[in-house]
C-alpha cells in the first residue's frame, strides 16, 4: 500500500514509519527537517515540505492510498490550519482514508458524557490548548466526507511494544492511565486495513 505519513519525525510518527516499512508498504514521509528522520530504506521516500503549504501537501498526496497523520500540536495552530489543506488535497486525489493520532482529551467524558474529557472534571490537565487543537481537527474531519479514524491515546511514555492493550469506541477504556508510544503506533498503522472504526474516535490504554 502507498502510505503518506505526516509527522514522521515525531515520537509516534517515527514508529509508524518503521512499522510500515517492516510490513513492506511503500512509505512517503513529508517532513520539514529530513535529517531528523534517521531511517534509510528502499521503500521510504522522504519529501521536504510543510503541511501548511498547499502545493507541498498536494504534491505529497499524489499516488497515495491512505494518509496517516501523527502531527503534534507544536505549541501553535499547525494541526487545525493544516487539516483543511489535507482534506482538500485528499479530495482532489480521490483518497478517502485518513488515520490521525489525537489525544484522549477529545474522547467523551465518562462523568459527563455530553462533553469531552478535556472539558470535564475527568481531565487533570490545567492547560487545554493541545486538546482544543485536536478538537478543531475532530470537527473538521466530521464535516468532511473522508473515512477517518482518530486514535486517542492517554498518557504516552516511550515504553516497549507490548501488543496487548484495550481499545474503546469514543471513550477511554475504564481506568486506563497510559499506553506506550510503540503500541499507539502499531494500533494506528493497523487501521489502514481495519474498517471497524471508520468515522469515529478510538480510546487506547493498557
Amino acid at each position: 500500500m502507498n502510505i503518506l505519513i505526516l509527522g514522521g519525525t515525531g515520537r509516534v510518527g517515527r514508529h509508524i514509519v518503521s512499522f510500515a516499512l517492516q510490513d513492506k508498504h511503500q512509505v512517503t514521509a513529508l517532513v520539514r527537517t529530513p535529517e531528523k528522520l534517521q531511517i534509510k530504506h528502499e521503500n521510504l521516500t522522504i519529501l521536504q515540505g510543510n503541511v501548511l503549504n498547499k502545493e507541498e501537501i498536494a504534491r505529497a498526496m499524489r499516488g497515495m492510498d491512505v494518509v496517516i497523520s501523527a502531527l503534534n500540536t507544536d505549541g501553535g495552530n499547525t494541526l487545525s490550519e493544516s487539516m483543511p489543506l489535507i482534506i482538500e488535497a485528499m479530495g482532489n486525489e480521490g483518497i478517502k482514508r485518513i488515520i490521525t493520532v489525537g489525544t484522549a482529551g477529545i474522547l467523551q467524558s465518562r462523568v459527563s458524557p455530553d462533553i469531552l474529557r478535556y472539558q470535564s472534571s475527568e481531565s487533570k490537565r490545567k492547560i487545554t490548548r493541545a486538546a482544543e487543537e485536536h478538537h478543531k481537527v475532530y470537527n473538521l474531519l466530521q464535516q468532511s466526507n473522508l473515512e477517518w479514524t482518530i486514535v486517542c491515546p492517554t498518557y504516552l511514555p516511550d515504553g516497549e511494544r507490548e501488543g496487548n492493550y484495550r481499545i474503546e469506541r469514543n471513550f477511554l477504556p475504564e481506568n486506563g492511565v497510559k499506553i506506550s508510544v510503540p503500541d499507539t503506533a502499531e494500533f494506528t498503522l493497523s487501521q489502514i486495513t481495519n474498517n471497524d472504526f471508520i468515522r469515529t474516535r478510538v480510546g487506547i490504554a493498557y
